[in-house]
């Protein structure tokens, strides 16, 4: 993970939460009381986020000190804690929901990744994720789907080209769109074309793509245009795949599966903020 950017994006976000002062926690506490709190995890799933705990507080008040008791990847249970937090208690209150808020979506995007795994067991299919993150969290909420055991598609339009049908439809035909293409890029950069049908499939062969997507196929079309693929080109499936049938399409034999419910549609894992002093309970 770039630390560097990850750094600008923490100052961005508590500038746009605190704005000019966090007006709670400076008409109640003075800069010199000190508290502690430790983050815990609410609900079963796999922890991601030491980094987001590590940086953000220390990017918000230097002065704070992180007891990280949890690593990316680490199983969490119901009511385990995964970091103590001391310091001034108005740094503590302030930085508490920017740091919390992504720790839970990286968590539970670590969390379904790790059961989107889970379901390919037994075959060589890999997963992956899609560009359908969040605006402004895509380094974040790629880096949790590695964590959670799967592997990252293209990071932006940038670094790999991928012929989708919109683009076939405005080209004419995905011959006259792979030809545009490899008659200006580098030969480091891979083409990627979507499919639907046996036809495009056998003219994505003659174009000799790199990776074959099968858009909105059945395991069975998959498994029975397979064989007409040769081995050079790597094969993916897509598009109306979900955690419950990932193992059928695992077992069609596809290489790849991309799965934009990693990102796009994920519920914040539980996570709160328990405070020692006096007896309170943040929520």
């Amino acid at each position: 993970m770039n630390q560097l950017k990850l750094k600008e994006m923490l100052t961005r976000f508590f500038h746009e939460d605190i704005g000019d002062g966090d007006l709670s926690s400076e008409l109640i506490f003075p800069e010199s009381e000190q508290g502690t709190y430790t983050l815990y995890a609410k609900e079963d799933g796999i922890f991601c986020g030491a980094l987001i705990i590590q940086r953000g507080f220390l990017t918000y008040d230097p002065s704070l000190q992180v007891e990280l008791l949890k690593k990316d990847g680490d199983t969490l249970t119901n009511g385990e804690p995964i970091a103590h937090v001391h310091g001034a208690v108005r740094s503590l209150l302030t930085a508490e929901r920017v740091v919390l808020n992504l720790v839970q979506r990286l968590s539970a995007i670590a969390t379904i990744t790790h059961h989107a795994v889970e379901q390919t067991k037994g075959t060589s299919t890999r997963i992956c994720d899609t560009r359908k993150t969040m605006p402004g969290l895509r380094m974040l909420d790629k880096y949790a789907v590695r964590v959670g055991g799967a592997f990252n598609h293209r990071s932006g339009l940038y670094d790999a080209v991928m012929l989708k049908d919109n683009h076939i439809a405005f080209a004419g035909s995905i011959t006259d769109a792979v030809q545009h293409v490899k008659e200006s890029i580098g030969h480091t950069v891979k083409v990627e074309v979507e499919i639907e049908s046996k036809e495009q499939l056998i003219e994505a062969i003659a174009a000799n793509v790199d990776i074959i997507m099968f858009d909105n196929c059945t395991p069975a079309q998959i498994k029975e245009w397979l064989p007409l693929v040769p081995a050079h080109i790597t094969t993916e499936a897509s598009g109306g795949i979900t955690i419950d049938t990932i193992a059928d399409f695992a077992q069609s034999g596809v290489q790849w599966i991309s799965l934009g419910q990693l990102t796009h549609s994920v519920h914040a894992f539980d996570i709160s903020a328990r405070v020692y002093l006096k007896g309170a309970v943040t929520k």
